[in-house]
Order: C-alpha cells, then sequence, then structure tokens
C-alpha cells in the first residue's frame, strides 16, 4: 500500500506535459519485452508523437486514458477505448495498461484497471475485452481480477524483438451502475483512497 500514489484522468490539454513520461513508460515496457504494440525500434520521440496523437480522440471520448503518479513522477498508465458503433455502445476495450519497471509490486496496475472498469461501468459500458500476451505477467493480473479468458491465439503478435507470440483474449461483464445519487464514479474517474 502506497499513499503516495496518485490516479487521474487524463485530458487531451495534459499531454504536452505529460507526452514525455508517457513516452518513458512506453519505452520501458518495450524495453522490458513488453508486448503492447510496438517494437525494439521504439524511441522516446516516437512514443511521445504516439500518445500527442491520441488528443483528438481523449477529447471526443473514444479513448479515456489515466495515470498514476508517485509524487511527480509518473509511473503508471491505462486506457479505455469506447466502441463507438450504434449496436456495440455497451462495450469497450482495455488497452495499453503499462506499469514502469521501477513500480512494479505496489498495486498500481491493479488499481489502475480498477479505475477503469469503475468508470466504463458508470458510463453505461456492460462488456469489456482485452488481449495480452499469453503467459505474461498481465495475464496473471487480468486473471485474478476476475477477467474470463475467451482463448488463446498463436502467433497473433510479434513481441518487441519481432517473434510473434500467442495472445489470449479476454472479457468482463459488469453490473449497470446505479442511477441517481447513488452513483459513485463520475467522469474524473479519479479513485480516493490507498490503492490495493
Amino acid at each position: 500500500m502506497n499513499d503516495r500514489i496518485a490516479v487521474s484522468r487524463l485530458a487531451a490539454a495534459d499531454l504536452p506535459a505529460a507526452a514525455p513520461g508517457l513516452a518513458a513508460l512506453l519505452v520501458d515496457a518495450v524495453d522490458d519485452g513488453a508486448s503492447v504494440g510496438f517494437t525494439s525500434a521504439l524511441t522516446p520521440e516516437k512514443a511521445a508523437a504516439w500518445w500527442s496523437d491520441l488528443a483528438p480522440a481523449l477529447s471526443d471520448e473514444r479513448i479515456a486514458a489515466w495515470t498514476a503518479r508517485d509524487g511527480d513522477r509518473l509511473v503508471g498508465t491505462v486506457q479505455l477505448r469506447c466502441e463507438t458503433s450504434p449496436n456495440g455502445r455497451h462495450r469497450a476495450e482495455i488497452a495499453k495498461l503499462v506499469v514502469h519497471r521501477s513500480a512494479r509490486g505496489r498495486g498500481i496496475a491493479r488499481r489502475l484497471l480498477t479505475t477503469a472498469e469503475e468508470f466504463a461501468r458508470s458510463t453505461g459500458r456492460t462488456l469489456l475485452m482485452l488481449d495480452t500476451q499469453t503467459g505474461s505477467t498481465a495475464e496473471r493480473l487480468y486473471r485474478s481480477a476476475g477477467w474470463t479468458p475467451l482463448g488463446t491465439v498463436p502467433d497473433y503478435a510479434a513481441d518487441p524483438s519481432g517473434v510473434l507470440r500467442p495472445t489470449t483474449f479476454f472479457h468482463k461483464t459488469l453490473q449497470p451502475a446505479p442511477q441517481g445519487p447513488e452513483r459513485t464514479a463520475e467522469l474524473t474517474g479519479a479513485q480516493a483512497g490507498p490503492e490495493a
């Protein structure tokens, strides 16, 4: 438990200041071998540009994102990518759940995941999806957090070194949020209290 960790929603206006720290998170994850959509050729500049390109999606709320900070240092992030098609507005995808290697083992990933799940629930999403490299630490987190595996696809995505690895797909059903004054999770998405 660490009361110094603060989780807050990332706004498009925050990106210019946050992009270097977010870029460092992605580069650290890729350097550690995480399959998060990038190869070992990822540079801090390319990673910062990738984050900056998310500004329109953050502005129109196709993507909601959160950061975790230990004091002034950005140590984690997660995204919720919301489906916008008329027949799929009940679902969303968890993506880019990343915690810096130096900050792991403190419950930060679980706290970010819970924040995204609660926000999804509060905005009417009842079905969440995600995928992760089979056998990874992330897969163990999702299983322990109540996610249901759908199946594994061999050679689905290359790891940072270019080797094709299997990917496991998961889903989670959320109960609808209470309406009226009982509704607890609002658009800020920030969670109060110490992390689990």
